[in-house]
């Protein structure tokens, strides 16, 4: 007599995502360091599986942006300084910020509650495990790139993210520095509530801890206009 099975069975994409969270949580805890060599068979024997998932898993970790590969040596964890740091985050504030404004306009109590139940994890894990912590830091800005309702924002800004909050965990930051990023998460709910008087720029480039000044104004059509009739006048 047959009987029903106790488990689905595993498909391989479920298991190249599951592998890629066992190497992504590694490298947030600090457990693998950055710059360090992800070899294939190891892992493979570590987690007890063929080396082509382990292979797919990797992939899919370099398109994230948390590995990148070198032609001819491998695999390796991102290991960036602080100009790439830099770099990095005066992209993020361009993008972030006009996702916070395709957001806000999708902004619902439904997505104002799970926003705010993140940001209270977040605040309670404050002084404890710092992958803890980026890791709902990372769940709390994904929900905010879900409600742009574009793929292609939330697939962008998850590459330039993931690797500045790898870089956060393993360089561990002083504690008035982690309070500030926490705290400087609720403005950013308030602006999506439209309850905010600042621009979403200035709240990102707080957040982020980085310089910003608005752009200077182009002249208007009608006043280089004007400028070029009067050079005309004078010829």
């Amino acid at each position: 007599m047959s009987r029903n099975p106790v488990f689905a069975p595993v498909h391989l994409p479920t298991l190249k995502h599951n592998i890629a969270e066992i190497i992504s949580e590694a490298i947030f805890s600090g457990k693998i360091k950055p710059g360090e060599r992800l070899n294939e068979s190891q892992l493979a024997r570590d987690l007890h599986v063929s080396r082509a998932p382990i292979r797919e898993a990797l992939q899919q970790l370099e398109e994230q942006g948390i590995i990148v590969n070198h032609p001819r040596r491998g695999m390796f964890v991102v290991n960036l300084d602080e100009e790439d740091v830099q770099k990095i985050k005066s992209v993020r504030l361009v993008l972030e910020a006009e996702a916070m404004r395709l957001a806000r306009a999708n902004f619902t109590p439904a997505a104002h509650a799970r926003l705010n139940q993140i940001l209270d994890r977040m605040e309670r894990s404050e002084g404890g495990q710092p992958s803890l912590r980026v890791k709902l830091d990372y769940e709390f800005h994904r929900a905010i790139w879900a409600l742009t309702g574009n793929e292609y924002f939330e697939k962008t800004l998850a590459g330039l993210v993931v690797p500045l909050f790898a870089y956060s965990v393993i360089r561990a930051m002083k504690s008035d520095k982690v309070r500030h990023v926490i705290y400087s998460h609720r403005p950013l709910i308030d602006f999506l509530a439209g309850k905010s008087a600042e621009t979403i720029e200035e709240l990102l480039a707080d957040h982020l801890k980085i310089p910003w000044s608005p752009p200077e104004r182009c002249p208007s059509n009608s006043a280089a206009a004007k400028k070029t009739e009067k050079r005309k006048a004078r010829s």
